[in-house]
């Protein structure tokens, strides 16, 4: 439904000088990000359900909830916490991973760390710089340092 719902019509016009005489018109589908974007608000609204007595409907799990429409996505089961180690499912957890400390998405250190807190280490790495093409054939560059902080989860 994320695709189907959301095709759009896109047509182009053929005859000379472009006078359109002619048009031929087709389906497209909305871009990789767009359905992306569909699906992960849809995810952050999911419904906890039970199964209905009928073997055909859900019921919300609790009472505030309103009844599942037909684009709702809904779950019977509550997923395990990622944010630490199961090996049963194996799960490594978020211990240890690099974060980027100024995102605010999934990469961000306050998702991914889970609130716990993440160690910033500063490390100097050599990379090649100011680099010159010598005529015919022949690159030279200088070895430059840099530092950069890497961001782990505690």
């Amino acid at each position: 439904m994320a695709i189907k719902n959301h095709m759009k019509t896109e047509c182009r016009c053929h005859g000379l000088s472009g006078s359109c005489t002619q048009q031929t018109c087709w389906r497209k589908m909305p871009t990789f990000r767009e359905v992306g974007n569909r699906l992960k608000e849809h995810f952050d609204g999911a419904s906890k359900v039970i199964a209905g007595n009928d073997g055909r409907s859900f019921i919300p799990d609790g009472e505030t909830l309103k009844p599942p429409g037909k684009e709702d996505i809904v779950y019977s089961e509550k997923t395990f916490d990622y944010c630490f180690p199961n090996m049963t499912i194996g799960s490594f957890g978020t211990q240890g991973r690099m974060c980027n400390e100024t995102s605010k998405g999934e990469e961000g250190c306050e998702i991914l760390c889970c609130g716990r807190g993440y160690n910033t280490t500063k490390v100097i790495e050599e990379d090649r710089c100011n680099c010159q093409f010598i005529y015919c054939c022949d690159v030279k560059c200088e070895m430059c340092k840099y530092e950069r902080n890497i961001n782990t989860c505690l």
